[in-house]
């Protein structure tokens, strides 16, 4: 096992389809990771290369945890790593094995959405662990916390690039975590590496509530499925890759028109990376910020965009569920509990 990168403190069924709950669970807090923590590595969406799969369990050694694969990450069928028996059976061997201490995804992709209704929500309730990933694995985080109050964390795939903001997150937020950790949109001072990291603000003000969000395709994608939360009251986040801005506003505007997501109580948008009008093109469109203006500007909520998570390097760490401030003035998003216990 590689040295540790991170300073790791030392930290002493009938299966009900998430459709079947009702009411709020109380938030479950997982533990901490702590120096050799084992991972579990599971592939629950699209397939993974073997040497993406080998850089994967590098960056956890690199980390300082063991790791035990999922005994079908390696699986492929079609777009999917494996079927949805094999995918499914993995989550739940994670979430069981006593050995396995945090679920870390190797990558997202297509596929989680597909295994929301046959997912054991008495296993995870019943053995409460990290688990951590974005872009698709928002759909898991999204019916894994309304079913079971656990909090998920919406950051870096295994297979990730982990430079050195996107391990200080990491760290302050599940190895030694921070109350009023605070996250930044980058100051004046940094060189930027495009125009979709420059932040700004839609609409100013301060705002708080209990985190939710993740990927705005999966965010859409689960509207009007039991498994998509509230937003009423929440501070949500939202992120993307790729999108052309007219895709941005149907996403955006079907959340809008079938969720609560007016009622939020602000919106911290990440960096939608690639979703300018592809260039050269014959077809008229508004530029992303003015998409996104003209979508979110008028709620009357705080909305600030630029913060940094999503599909960049810089990815932080966001737990689902935990009190979060946003300050449009300041540029910050703070995390206003610790995250792990």
């Amino acid at each position: 096992m590689a040295a540790a990168s991170l300073a790791l403190p030392s930290t002493g069924t009938a299966s009900m389809p998430v459709s079947a709950e009702i009411g709020h669970w109380a938030i479950q807090k997982p533990a901490a990771l702590r120096e050799g923590a084992v991972v579990g590595l599971i592939a629950p969406g699209s397939p993974i290369s073997d040497t993406r799969l080998e850089q994967a369990i590098q960056n956890m050694f690199n980390l300082g945890f063991a790791v035990k694969e999922g005994r079908n990450i390696r699986q492929k069928y079609g777009y999917l790593a494996g079927t949805d028996e094999q995918r499914l059976a993995d989550i739940h061997w994670a979430f069981s094995d006593p050995e396995v201490e945090a679920v870390w995804c190797v990558r997202g992709g297509y596929g989680c959405g597909r295994l929301l209704p046959d997912i054991d929500m008495d296993i995870i309730r019943r053995n409460p662990k990290i688990i951590i990933g974005y872009s698709d694995i928002t759909a898991l985080h999204l019916a894994i916390h309304k079913a079971t109050g656990l909090v998920c964390f919406h950051g870096p795939v295994a297979a990730s690039e982990y430079p050195e903001n996107t391990l200080k997150h990491l760290n302050s937020v599940l190895v030694q975590p921070q109350k009023n950790y605070v996250i930044s949109v980058p100051d004046e001072t940094e060189e930027l590496p495009g125009t979709a990291f420059k932040p700004y603000t839609i609409s100013p003000g301060k705002a708080q509530g209990a985190l939710i969000g993740g990927n705005l395709a999966l965010l859409s994608a689960l509207a009007g499925t039991p498994y998509l939360p509230s937003f009423a009251g929440k501070m949500v986040f939202i992120e993307d890759i790729g999108e052309q801005p007219y895709r941005i506003d149907r996403m955006l505007i079907q959340l809008l028109q079938s969720t609560d997501l007016k009622q939020a109580a602000g919106i911290a948008l990440g960096v939608f990376y690639d979703c300018q009008p592809k260039s050269g093109g014959t077809i008229p469109s508004l530029s992303l910020e003015e998409t996104l203006n003209d979508c979110l500007g008028r709620l009357g909520i705080p909305v600030l965009y630029g913060l940094p998570f999503g599909h960049v390097q810089h990815n932080a760490t966001l737990p689902y569920g935990i009190e979060a401030a946003l300050d449009t003035e300041k540029g910050t998003l703070t995390l206003l509990e610790e995250a792990v216990k």
